[in-house]
């Protein structure tokens, strides 16, 4: 007899069970109710097509993969046939990356099911708009504050700002001349923290010197700054600052000259305030595009003809 007990440290070990399946799962009952079927109908399709392909959990449940069940309903509404349906969700698989995915993947805290919605994304997006289409209105969505949401919403939120990070670190190096300051004047958490890093991401890629900043800056740094970079732009993002700290970064900023731009992302400033400041935004990329024409003005003030801003 051979030593079993000897033979035991060789044995492959399991993985330590995951805090979440691999994929989202519905039992058959509910299954059936998306496809608007009966149950009965559902197991009579499984076993003619061998689709949808239900698992079982260890106390005997059935449960089926929630893509495959939401691929064969937009199938089966276009078609209604079940066996084009079926063919059709097969080829489709869970379809293209959506918010509705991320979601999916953010309210059960799977960082890699994040990380393979955004991947696929990129292959169909450009990085623009897999953040303006996908990662920001997906976060915005499960709500616009930590304090005011439940831990999903920290996740994305935690999920969202490194990934920015880690793309903009991949943005090539600045091709054009103007340098954009930004004072962003949100907190960790913030849905705004979120949307000014975007900004900086597209400004970044469009080739633009970009630096941001805390509002929250002595004047003597402040001074330093827009010495350092010489700004053509300075934009003010976030919503934390008081009028005073934003008071003094505009009449710094236009204190460089009357060439530099002063844009208000997002409502930085209170509509109440009477600012004659131009607002830009909401979106990161529609905020980039108003903040290049504006600076494509810039060499018709220095002739003469009038400015807005």
């Amino acid at each position: 007899m051979p030593d079993l007990q000897g033979c035991l440290p060789s044995l492959p070990k399991p993985r330590p069970a995951s805090i979440h399946p691999a994929m989202s799962v519905v039992r058959t009952n509910a299954a059936a109710g998306m496809l608007g079927v009966s149950p009965n109908t559902l197991r009579s399709w499984e076993r003619r097509f061998g689709f949808p392909r239900p698992r079982r959990t260890p106390g005997g449940h059935r449960q089926f993969d929630l893509a495959e069940i939401e691929a064969l309903r937009e199938a089966f509404e276009q078609t209604h046939n079940i066996s084009s349906a079926v063919s059709i969700a097969r080829e489709r698989g869970e379809g293209p990356a959506s918010p509705v995915r991320l979601r999916s993947a953010f309210s059960r805290f799977d960082e890699p099911r994040c990380d393979r919605v955004l991947e696929e994304s990129l292959a169909v997006r450009s990085v623009e708009r897999t953040v303006e289409e996908v990662l920001l209105p997906t976060v915005s969505s499960l709500g616009g504050s930590e304090a005011e949401t439940g831990p999903e919403y920290g996740f994305a939120w935690r999920y969202a700002t490194g990934w920015l990070a880690a793309i903009q670190r991949a943005a090539p190096p600045a091709h054009r001349d103007p340098g954009i300051l930004i004072f962003d004047a949100s907190e960790a958490g913030d849905l705004d923290a979120l949307y000014v890093q975007a900004l900086e991401l597209c400004l970044r890629r469009a080739g633009l010197r970009t630096l941001a900043l805390a509002v929250a800056l002595s004047p003597e740094r402040l001074a330093r700054a827009l010495r350092a970079l010489d700004p053509a732009a300075v934009v003010l993002g976030g919503r934390r600052a008081s009028m005073d700290a934003l008071a003094r970064v505009v009449f710094a900023a236009r204190h460089r000259g009357e060439s530099v731009r002063v844009l208000d992302y997002r409502g930085a400033l209170p509509e109440a305030s009477g600012s004659t400041v131009t607002r830009i935004g909401p979106g990161a990329m529609q905020a980039r595009d108003a903040l290049l024409a504006a600076l494509d003005e810039r060499p018709a003030a220095s002739t003469g003809a009038s400015a807005t801003g």
